[in-house]
C-alpha cells in the first residue's frame, strides 16, 4: 500500500511540474483584424503553400467570435473578448456589456511588474488596440480612449491616431502629457531614440497607417522587433499585443491584391515572434483574430503558379470562426474550438495574474 501511494505521489509531483514548466515568462499576441481561415488559405497558397503561422506553430485551432448583444460581432466587441476575457456589444472597448470597466490581460501584467506594449497598423485608438489599454462604451470616442493611454502605464504603443493625441477639440495635447509622465515620444521608427528604462509613444499617421504597399517598408515586423528589443529587458516578463488591422480593411474593401499583401506582412511580424520565441524559450506565440471580414470564399487556386480566386460574399464581417494558432510553453492549451473569451483565461492561469 505504502508502494502504490509513493508511486502515485512521484506520478503527482512530475505532472505537477510538467505543468509549471509549461509556463512562460512571455506572450505575444499577434490579431489579424478581419483574419478569417480563407484569408489564411489565400495567403499561404500566393506565398507557394508556406506561412509562418500555418508551418512553425505545432498547435492550432478555431475561436467562436458572437458578441454579448450580436450573431456578428465588430472589432470592439471581439477585441474586447480576447483582452478581458468576457462578452460585451458591440462597439464597446474594455468595458462589460453593462458598462463596468474591464481589466485587461495587458492591465494584469503591468500591474504585476510586467512590461506590456500595442503596436497596430490602424490608430492605435482604434478598437482592437483599445481594448486592451482604454475603457469607453463607444469605439469611435478616440479622443477619450486617447486619454486612457496616461493611466494606463503601458511600456510602450506603436502605431497611428496623432490626431486624437496632438489635435483634438479640447486643445489638450496628451502626446506632452505623456511626456510629462516619462514617454519618450516620436513620429517614426527611425526617430526612436534608445530607451533603458523609460517608455516609449510612436505616433506615425495622423489617423491609420496607409496600406502595407504605402506605408513605410517593412514597418509591422520592424515595429514588432524594436518591442521585443525593449519589453525583453525586463526580467520580470512580457506582453505584447500586435494588430495587423487591414486585412479587415481590404475585406471590406472586398480587394483580394490589399488583403494578401496585408496577410503576408502580418505574418512577416509572427515570423519575427517565433524568431524571437525559438531563441528565448520561455515565450507563448498566440495568433488569431477577433472577426472575419468579406464573407471570403475560394474557388479555386495553384500553389505552383501562386494564384487564387476569390469570391466575396459581404462587404461587412461574417460570423465565421477565426483560427488560432499557438507556439511554446502551454501552447497546447489554446488548441481546439474555444470561445473567444478562453484565451484570456488560459492566459491570466499561465502567468498567475
Amino acid at each position: 500500500m505504502k508502494n502504490k501511494i509513493s508511486l502515485f505521489l512521484i506520478l503527482f509531483l512530475l505532472f505537477s511540474s510538467a505543468v509549471i514548466a509549461r509556463s512562460p515568462k512571455n506572450i505575444i499576441i499577434l490579431i489579424g483584424d478581419g483574419m478569417g481561415i480563407n484569408q489564411v488559405q489565400a495567403a499561404y497558397t500566393q506565398n507557394g503553400g508556406y506561412l509562418n503561422m500555418t508551418n512553425r506553430c505545432p498547435f492550432s485551432g478555431l475561436r467562436q467570435t458572437n458578441s454579448a448583444n450580436k450573431y456578428t460581432t465588430d472589432s470592439a466587441a471581439g477585441g474586447t473578448a480576447i483582452a478581458c476575457g468576457e462578452k460585451t456589444n458591440n462597439g464597446m472597448v474594455g468595458m462589460s456589456a453593462d458598462s463596468i470597466p474591464m481589466n485587461s490581460i495587458i492591465r494584469l501584467a503591468t500591474l504585476k511588474g510586467m512590461s506590456t506594449g500595442v503596436i497596430s497598423t490602424s490608430s492605435i485608438t482604434d478598437a482592437t488596440p483599445a481594448s486592451f489599454v482604454a475603457h469607453q462604451p463607444v469605439r469611435s470616442m478616440q479622443d477619450e480612449i486617447a486619454e486612457d493611454f496616461l493611466s494606463s502605464d503601458i511600456s510602450l504603443f506603436i502605431g497611428g491616431g496623432l490626431k486624437f493625441f496632438e489635435k483634438r477639440k479640447d486643445g489638450r495635447n496628451i502626446s506632452k502629457e505623456l511626456t510629462d509622465k516619462g514617454y519618450k515620444m516620436a513620429y517614426t521608427l527611425e526617430d526612436v531614440q534608445p530607451v533603458e528604462n523609460g517608455k516609449l509613444g510612436v505616433l506615425m499617421a495622423e489617423d491609420g497607417l496607409k496600406p502595407v504597399k504605402e506605408r513605410p517598408a517593412n514597418f509591422l515586423p520592424d515595429a514588432t522587433q524594436m518591442a521585443l528589443d525593449l519589453l525583453s529587458k525586463n526580467k520580470k516578463g512580457f506582453i505584447l499585443m500586435v494588430e495587423g488591422s487591414q486585412i479587415d480593411w481590404a475585406g471590406h474593401n472586398n480587394d483580394k491584391e490589399w488583403m494578401v499583401n496585408e496577410m503576408l506582412d502580418f505574418d512577416h511580424a509572427v515570423g519575427i515572434a517565433l524568431d524571437f520565441a525559438e531563441r528565448d524559450g520561455d515565450t507563448l506565440v498566440l495568433i488569431t483574430a477577433d472577426h472575419e471580414t468579406g464573407g471570403v470564399t475560394i474557388a479555386n487556386g495553384d500553389y505552383e503558379k501562386k494564384e487564387i480566386t476569390v469570391k466575396y460574399n459581404t462587404g461587412g464581417h461574417s460570423a465565421s470562426p477565426v483560427p488560432f494558432f499557438s507556439y511554446g510553453p502551454g501552447a497546447e492549451l489554446f488548441s481546439g474550438f474555444k470561445d473567444n473569451t478562453a484565451s484570456f483565461h488560459i492566459m491570466k492561469k499561465l502567468l498567475k495574474l
